[in-house]
């Protein structure tokens, strides 16, 4: 299993726009000698709506040097309870997660089939739990996912 690739860079390092589709922007950031290039969205809905969610996202990631090639993933505005299994739904398909933090991961193998439900469905739904035990869910929509996805590929070739 590839590490999860957190998204924490060092303050100094300020994201580059590439360019926005539809829901959808794209991301390039320096990271050292590295560079990470990423597709992500916000989130359409969050739930509860009286809980302080902070940003919430979900990303398509790359990094130049191979570490991690569209590693999909979440990020939340505060911590998801250690050792929960958070769940990303997209049709009838529902991958678990694993968490690191305020982020959640999917394991390696199930990589290229949660990014193709990305590029080929219309919405994603991730439930989780909070470290203070709050259930959230969100929704995201995939309009532009596919383009996204191709342009951060494209950009840590």
């Amino acid at each position: 299993m590839i590490a999860p690739i957190c998204l924490a860079a060092p303050a100094f390092a300020e994201p580059t726009a590439v360019g926005r589709f539809k829901d959808w922007a794209v991301f390039t950031e320096p990271a050292g000698d590295d560079l990470i290039c990423y597709a992500a969205t916000e989130a359409t809905s969050k739930s509860p709506s009286k809980a302080n969610h902070g940003a919430v996202w979900y990303y398509v990631t790359s990094w130049k040097s191979g570490k991690a090639k569209a590693q999909p993933s979440i990020k939340v505005g505060f911590n998801f309870r250690e050792g929960s299994s958070p769940k990303a739904k997209v049709g009838r398909s529902v991958w678990t997660l694993f968490t690191a933090g305020a982020e959640a991961f999917a394991e390696d193998a199930d990589d290229p089939a949660i990014v193709e439900a990305l590029r080929k469905g219309s919405s994603l739904a991730v439930e989780g739990t909070s470290a203070r035990g709050t259930k959230v869910s969100y929704k995201f929509s995939l309009s532009g996912s596919s383009a996204a996805i191709d342009k951060a590929a494209e950009a840590c070739r």
